[in-house]
């Protein structure tokens, strides 16, 4: 069961995205909160798997939550809720260590999505959010390509192969049965590579190891 903290300060909105979350069997809402301050306290009392945040709620705002929620329950997946999308918000909130970004108006199906992945320690962004991601990456490639090579060079050819893996958005079960590792190995491998890379969360490494040329396409959307 994903164990779920709902933040949002419409009371409708909470009501709305609960009844979505309903539909699935595996997911349970385990507290609410209509403040980022309340999100806060509430993460830490039940200690959710993921905790689903508005970006613009009073006390707290829910930027400032997830870096909190981040710090104090690094193993609690955070996601933005939102309906603002711009790049200012989506570039914050990856930075603080959010692990998804998803907009209410998008298909109630990526909510569902969005947990699981983030639940099972991948990322997940709403395909309008991937494209703006991506549409920033395209200044200054030359750039930041070299950049990120330069830091990928830093790594052993196993978390090389972890971190190409984890660009191409398999969740640490899978890199661990594709590699033939217990999941407690693909975890320590994931926790030196974002620490070398200087990413603060799966999202900065994918986007790191595309830049870098490990995988080729477009960056994941989950």
């Amino acid at each position: 069961m994903i164990r779920v903290v709902l933040a949002d300060d419409e009371a409708l909105m909470r009501a709305g995205v609960a009844a979505i979350l309903a539909a699935d069997d595996t997911i349970e809402v385990v507290a609410e909160a209509g403040t980022g301050r309340e999100a806060v306290d509430q993460a830490l009392a039940v200690r959710p798997d993921v905790v689903l945040l508005d970006i613009r709620m009073p006390v707290l705002d829910g930027l400032g939550a997830a870096e909190e929620i981040r710090r104090v329950l690094p193993d609690t997946g955070v996601i933005m809720l939102t309906t603002f999308g711009e790049d200012a918000y989506i570039e914050r909130a990856l930075g603080l260590g959010a692990s998804g970004f998803l907009l209410k108006s998008g298909d109630p199906r990526e909510l569902l999505a969005g947990i699981h992945a983030v639940a099972d320690g991948a990322a997940f962004l709403s395909p309008k959010v991937a494209q703006r991601v991506i549409a920033r990456l395209s200044g200054g490639q030359l750039a930041r390509g070299a950049a990120a090579r330069s830091r990928v060079a830093a790594l052993t050819p196993r978390e090389r192969e972890v971190l190409t893996l984890l660009a191409a958005g398999l969740s640490n079960a899978d890199i661990a049965a594709k590699m033939f590792v217990v999941e407690g190995t693909v975890k320590a491998h994931v926790s030196t590579i974002l620490n070398r890379l200087g990413a603060r969360n799966r999202v900065q490494a994918a986007i790191t190891a595309y830049e870098a040329g490990l995988v080729d396409g477009e960056a994941p959307t989950g």
